[in-house]
């Protein structure tokens, strides 16, 4: 499927690949998912303890993972329990790969 952008026609997988490519251009947010994937789960305090940011800043880091589709959160309050995604991770991996082909 074909979707237009300003007159600029781009497919589904772009659009996707774009989206993993924007979430990972920040630095804070890869040491996130390597994190992640060294400790499956992580909560949002244990990454506060990892890395040396408020935790509001590390929130919104996590919240662009998310929306990206990279990880996902479960509510147990009053904390939250990250992991990563792990079908997003592999669907990732697959794109970025016929990119650099």
């Amino acid at each position: 499927m074909q979707r237009s952008c300003t007159a600029i026609l781009y497919t589904e997988q772009e659009e996707t690949l774009a989206r993993y490519a924007k979430a990972l251009s920040h630095p804070i947010r890869v040491r996130i998912l390597q994190l992640l994937g060294e400790k499956a789960c992580c909560f949002t305090g244990d990454l506060a303890e990892e890395i040396p940011l408020a935790q509001s800043t590390i929130s919104q880091h996590l919240k662009e993972l998310k929306e990206a589709g990279f990880i996902q959160g479960d509510v147990m309050p009053p904390r939250v329990k990250y992991c990563i995604n792990q079908q997003a991770w592999k669907d990732a991996k697959n794109y970025f790969a016929l990119f650099f082909a």
